[in-house]
Parts: C-alpha cells; structure tokens; sequence
C-alpha cells in the first residue's frame, strides 16, 4: 500500500484534539513534581486506552458509516445517553481549553487585551476558519499545526538538554500520599484524552473518505498509529521538559491552567534565557489552540449526526448552529460562572473518567459484533488487549471513586 500526505488526516486531527491540557498542564507537573517517575503511568494509560481509540477508524472506514450510526443499531439508549454525557460537558470543556489558549495568547501577544478579551478572539478565529471551510481547511491546517507543535516541542526539549548538569533518573516511582494519589488520577484519566474522542476520529474519518475515497481501513490505522504515536511521544517530551527546568526547583505551580501556563512559560524564560520564550511559547500555544479548534468543529459535529439520527432526518443548517450555540454557551459560563470554573471542570471531569468504561465497552462490542464486517474484527492479540484495557478501566474508575475527594487538594 503506497501512502502519500494525502492519506493523512483525521489522525493527526485527533493527535491535535487530544494534545491540550493533559499534555501541557499535567506532563509537565507531573516532570515538575515527579521527575521521570511517571513514565509508567503515561505508557501504560496509553495502550490500556489504545484499542477502543483505534476502533473508531476501523468501524468507519470498514462500514462506511460512523459510530454514531452503529450505536443506534445497538440500540437507541445508547445515542441517548452519549447525547446527554455531551451536552452535559462539551460547553465546559470548551470553555477551559479556550480559557487556557487565551492566556498563553495574553502572555505571547500582549496584555493589552484582556483574558476575556482574548477568549472572545480565539473562539472568532476558530468559528471563522470552521465555517469557511469545514473538514477540509481543518484537515489541512491541522497538518501544519501538528508538525510545527511537534517541532517547537522538541527543539524546546533539545535545548533543555543542552542547558543542563543535573542527572535525569529513570527511577519509577509510586505516589505516596493523597495529593499524589489525586494527582496521578487525574493525569491518567485525561491522558491522552477521553474515551469519547473516538467518537469524534469517526466522523473525522467519514470526512475525509467523502474527499478521499483511496483513504481506506489500512491508510486510516496508519494515519491513526501515526498521531497516536505522536500523543504519547509529545506527553513524554513535556514531562522530559518539567523534569528539566523544573523538577526540585522548589516552585509551586497553580493548578489553574492560564496561571499554570503563564508560570511555565516564565520558567523555561529564567531557566533557558529569553530566547526560549518564543519557542516554548509556540509550543504551548499550537498546542491549545489545536485543541480549542478541534473541540469546537467536533461536538457540534457529533450533536448534529446525533440528533439526525434520533430523530431520522437530516438538519441542514445543524453544524452552523450548534457551533454557535457551543460558542454562546462558552462565552456564558466564562462570564457569567466564572467563580464556579473549578467546579464545573471538576464534574466534566469525573464524567469522562466514570464513561470510559461505558464507550470502550460499547466500542469493543461494536467492532466485535455482526455490524463490522469479519475481516474487519478485532485479531485474538487485539481482543486481549481491549479485554485487558476494559478491566483497567473499570478499575480504574472504582478507584477514583474510592479517592475522589483527594482531588480537591490537588
């Protein structure tokens, strides 16, 4: 199979959505607080995650129609409760990725403009780019963006390296008290994203086969390995980077994301000297940015098939206006519930924690049943995988729940 730039897309999308805030904010506290002793936990969340991410494109490109599709013929409960699990967080999440890209853009462009002031311009920016041109400028400019993310993160860690004495230990290590604890749920449960992205990859992925039919089941796994790759690969080089400029160095960072992202910025700048600034500062911005405008075209993109598929008819304008009511509804509770921020992302987050049970589960069953073509199935490795990361998970969730409170400390 001869594969070109072309055949790339709807996985680099998905490394853009999923490179955000777990990436920029928790692998570099966790390089912070904990050197390189987490790398355990960033590979191991990674391939527990990996298959009912990757089954996504599979079903997509093997059916010719979403995931959305197949879980209304397993049963119209299911898009029910994926359209309220939706609607209960997508404005949330928007609005803490769009908060976070606009105080790194505060700090980069100027203060001038406010915080608000900037969340405002990024959301035009994006709905500006999405309308114009919908999939097709996102699948093109999402090339771009990933490549320069990729290269100003690592050219930031290659210097890092290059300005420092101090031994880096490969010693794994386990947290030990509650606020470890807490804090080590939380970089799991977001790394690399949640589970109902792959939702997302699979519409992403039905866009890109209507543009590009040659774009088939064995170029989407590529182009899904390939960004996949490139999540875990860009979480390690943040975590590398906290574990260099600022593991032991006695600084407390703020775990609100515009404070956490201005303090970083700051440090590599007194660390690594003032030329550093612009290159970690293009690292961090494409990396919210990408994620502001990835969220922003996929729940309204997801919202959309979901209601046509409830209701069995197609919504013409329906894109347009659920990207203006999520950009309505961020500006909202940015303005108007900005005291309650914390508490909000708090519940978003203990909703994508407590579902990923539920869509690896329903994903798995999906890909396995008589929907998905044979040849298609997941192979006996694949179905010991997905076995071994539906147990994790569930495990994973009771655990949280048994710590929940911890946390808040955090």
């Amino acid at each position: 199979m001869r594969l070109s730039f072309k055949h790339f897309g709807p996985g680099l999308i998905f490394a853009g959505a999923a490179i955000g805030v777990s990436h920029l904010v928790q692998s570099t506290r966790a390089g912070a607080d904990f050197g390189l002793g987490l790398v355990w936990a960033l590979l191991l969340v990674n391939l527990c995650k990996y298959p009912f991410f990757q089954f996504g494109p599979r079903y997509t490109l093997a059916t010719g129609e979403s995931l959305l599709d197949g879980y209304l013929k397993m049963g119209k409960g299911l898009l029910w409760i994926y359209f309220l699990l939706t609607f209960t967080t997508m404005f949330t999440i928007q609005t803490a990725v769009t908060i976070v890209t606009a105080g790194i853009a505060s700090s980069l462009f100027g203060d001038f403009i406010s915080t608000k002031g900037w969340t405002l311009i990024i959301l035009l920016i994006c709905f500006g780019i999405l309308i114009r041109g919908r999939y097709s400028i996102l699948d093109k400019l999402m090339k771009i963006i990933v490549i320069i993310l990729t290269v100003s993160t690592l050219t930031a860690v290659i210097i890092a390296l290059s300005n420092t004495s101090q031994h880096v230990s490969w010693i794994q290590k386990l947290p030990e008290n509650a606020p470890e604890i807490g804090f080590l749920i939380a970089f799991m449960g977001w790394m690399p994203a949640p589970l109902d992205i792959s939702i997302w990859h699979s519409l992403w992925a039905l866009e890109k086969n209507k543009e590009n039919k040659s774009y088939s089941v064995k170029s989407s796994l590529f182009d899904f390995n390939v960004g996949y790759t490139a999540t875990i690969f860009i979480g390690f080089c943040f975590m590398l980077l906290g574990t260099l400029v600022m593991f032991q160095s006695g600084e407390r960072f703020s775990a609100v994301g515009t404070v956490f992202s201005n303090q970083l910025i700051s440090m590599y700048t007194k660390n690594l000297g003032s030329w550093a600034y612009v290159i970690i500062g293009i690292a961090a911005f494409t990396t919210m940015f990408s994620t502001t405008l990835t969220t922003l075209d996929a729940s309204p993109r997801a919202m959309v098939k979901t209601y046509e598929l409830l209701l069995n008819k197609k919504s013409e304008k329906g894109y347009l206006f659920w990207m203006v009511f999520l950009i309505f509804g961020t500006l909202a509770i940015f303005f108007l519930f900005q005291s309650e921020m914390v508490t909000l992302i708090t519940i978003a987050t203990i909703l994508s924690f407590l579902t990923a049970p539920f869509y690896a589960i329903v994903n798995y069953l999906l890909i396995s049943g008589k929907h998905t073509p044979k040849e298609w199935r997941p192979s006996l490795k694949m179905h010991l995988a997905s076995w071994i990361g539906i147990l994790f998970l569930m495990g994973f969730s009771i655990w949280y729940l048994t710590t929940l409170k911890h946390l808040f400390t955090v």
